[in-house]
C-alpha cells in the first residue's frame, strides 16, 4: 500500500465511548481531520445503559454513527471486540488508509500492531493514563487530555464530511 501525505489519507474514526468522555468529541473529530478525510465516524457502546444517554446529542452534532452491542455478562468487552473487526473489515475492503483509534484501553495494542505490519497509519488517541503499549501500539499517539475543547464549529471543517 503506497503512502499518502496526511491529507490525502481516507481516514476512520473509531471510538470506545465506554472509554471516552461525550465532551471531547467535538475536539476528537476536529482533530482527527488534520490526518486526513475523515470518511467513516462510529462510537462503539451499549447504548442503551443509562450513563450513556448524554451522548445522543453530541453524536448527532458530529455526525458520528452510534454502534449498539448489548452487555451480555459484566465487565465484558463486545463493543471493543466489534471495534476491532469493523476496522480490520475497513482496511482489508480497501475503504481506508488510516485509523484513529480512541480509547485509553490497551486492549487495542495488537489491534494497532496488526494494522501496521500491513502499512496502515495507525493514530491513537487516548488519557494520560493510557498504557504504554497502546501508545507505543500506534504510529502516533495524541493524548487528549492536550486537545483541550473544539471551539470552532465542525461544519465545513476540510476532512470531516467525507469526500466532497
Amino acid at each position: 500500500m503506497p503512502k499518502l501525505a496526511h491529507k490525502q489519507q481516507r481516514l476512520a474514526v473509531l471510538i470506545d465511548a465506554e472509554n471516552v468522555s461525550h465532551t471531547r468529541l467535538p475536539a476528537i473529530v476536529l482533530r482527527a481531520a488534520c490526518y486526513g478525510t475523515v470518511i467513516v465516524k462510529r462510537a462503539y457502546a451499549d447504548w442503551s445503559r443509562a450513563d450513556m444517554k448524554r451522548f445522543k446529542a453530541v453524536l448527532n452534532e458530529n455526525a458520528i454513527e452510534p454502534v449498539h452491542l448489548f452487555s451480555h455478562a459484566r465487565g465484558k468487552n463486545a463493543a471493543d471486540i466489534l471495534l476491532c473487526l469493523q476496522a480490520m473489515d475497513l482496511v482489508n475492503a480497501g475503504h481506508v488508509d488510516a485509523v484513529c483509534i480512541v480509547s485509553s484501553d490497551s486492549d487495542f495494542a495488537p489491534l494497532a500492531i496488526k494494522m501496521r505490519s500491513e502499512g496502515v497509519r495507525v493514530y491513537g488517541m487516548g488519557e494520560q493514563h493510557t498504557p504504554r503499549a497502546f501508545v507505543k501500539a500506534c504510529s502516533s499517539f495524541i493524548y487528549m487530555d492536550s486537545m483541550g475543547a473544539a471551539l470552532l464549529p465542525l461544519s465545513g471543517v476540510h476532512g470531516l464530511n467525507g469526500p466532497s
